[in-house]
């Protein structure tokens, strides 16, 4: 004897849609025949039951319909992929910032003055003229919450490599530390300059934070004891901008004495003076190792030849400035590339993390992608409603962040 596939309740409902069936069509006979054999003696077809039988039948019909329809179209479907011409995967490396804009976060009552993506979490840090810090999930572009310590504008942030702390310096002559893992709580606070914190950044040890300032010197600090461990004295104007190599040994600054300048982090001795711009250097990097096969194609070097050489970092500096123009410099001093492109000052540059572009922010309210290899612009964006004042990279998800006069801050996808 087979096995119902029914359930006891399904196999009663089935008799009795019969059982009204066979009444409504007038097979008495095997009306009273099926309800002796299924035990439905009592069973009466009430207006609950009838056309139940036919009401799943026709159903049935119609589902079995689509079915076929449905089988022809993945039929369809399959032939046409088939049949389609293979069409290349665009490389990641190739990803760059496209309008519109994923997101725009508010809440700023002044100037944005740098924003920076946190190293290992969703959340990116924005620092205005209002004093104040503000942080936000950058997936959602939902507000988290604000840091408030700071007396006049703040200047710079920077995460530490681990993403533990969160640096951050101002024209109240201070650098302050927060630590993510107590709540964002100010753990330390940093005083030594003797005019306004330019500019503010962790070494990639993480134990260490260089400092830029208006008192023309760079000073190192130890972030245990907070101690200042070295002053750097060689700029003849304010410091604007400091940036570390990616091994840590060396230093990059930019002044309003028109150039940019290499320092030796141990020994605070200047390595090399980088003069050709006409106005303020606002900021200066270095290009990262996975820059250098494309700067060296672009300046005639053979890429393979030169990749049997162990990269060393520190070989290649960007600068931007007031001059409205970036420059490409090597290690001695040499000016190897000139981008012009931008209508007013540029303010911030990031290398895209492939090492393929270089991408600026400009008061001319547009961030440019720059195509190394090329030497020349690939793309404008007009990013914002006013001068766009900082410019960083997420190197974890492909996603851009400007800062703006307008007060706000824009992410941007990258695809």
């Amino acid at each position: 004897m087979s096995t119902s596939l029914l359930t006891d309740r399904q196999r009663e409902e089935l008799h009795k849609a019969i059982l009204d069936y066979l009444s409504a069509s007038g097979f008495t006979q095997s009306f009273q025949m099926l309800r002796t054999e299924t035990h439905n003696q009592d069973f009466t077809p009430t207006p609950k039951s009838a056309g139940l039988l036919e009401k799943k039948w026709t159903s049935t019909i119609r589902m079995q319909k689509k079915i076929m329809e449905l089988e022809k179209q993945v039929l369809a479907l399959q032939e046409e992929q088939k049949n389609a011409p293979i069409r290349k995967v665009t490389d990641s490396s190739d990803y760059i910032p496209r309008a519109p804009e994923l997101h725009t976060l508010t809440g700023h009552r002044s100037p944005i003055t740098r924003v920076a993506f946190h190293p290992v979490f969703g959340v990116i840090a924005s620092a205005s003229e209002d004093t104040t810090i503000r942080i936000y999930d950058y997936e959602t572009g939902e507000y988290e919450r604000s840091l408030k310590g700071h007396t006049k504008a703040v200047q710079d942030i920077s995460f530490d490599p681990r993403g533990n702390f969160l640096a951050s310096c101002s024209i109240d002559l201070s650098i302050k530390v927060w630590d993510l893992q107590q709540d964002y709580k100010c753990v330390k606070t940093l005083v030594g300059h003797d005019h306004s914190v330019s500019s503010v950044v962790f070494l990639p040890s993480g134990d260490s934070i260089a400092s830029a300032s208006r008192d023309k010197t760079i000073k190192i600090w130890e972030l245990a004891t907070g101690f200042c461990v070295k002053t750097i004295i060689g700029h003849t104007e304010w410091v604007r901008y400091v940036q570390p190599s990616q091994d840590g040994r060396l230093l990059v600054s930019a002044s309003n004495d028109q150039t940019a300048r290499v320092w030796d982090v141990a020994t605070g001795e200047c390595k090399g003076e980088f003069r050709g711009h006409d106005n303020v250097v606002e900021c200066a990097i270095f290009a990262p190792v996975e820059s250098y096969p494309f700067i060296k194609e672009l300046i005639g070097i053979d890429p393979k030849v030169s990749a049997r050489e162990q990269p060393l970092p520190g070989q290649f500096i960007a600068t931007a400035s007031r001059d409205k123009t970036i420059k490409l410099w090597d290690s001695t001093g040499n000016c190897i590339a000139n981008f012009v492109g931008h209508d007013n000052w540029v303010r911030g540059l990031v290398f895209h993390p492939s090492g393929k572009y270089l991408l600026s922010a400009a008061d001319d309210k547009t961030i440019k992608i720059w195509d190394l290899k090329a030497g020349r612009c690939m793309k404008t964006l007009e990013a914002h409603q006013h001068f766009v004042t900082c410019i960083a990279f997420n190197t974890i998800h492909p996603v851009v962040a400007t800062g703006s006069v307008d007060q706000t801050v824009k992410l941007w996808h990258c695809r």
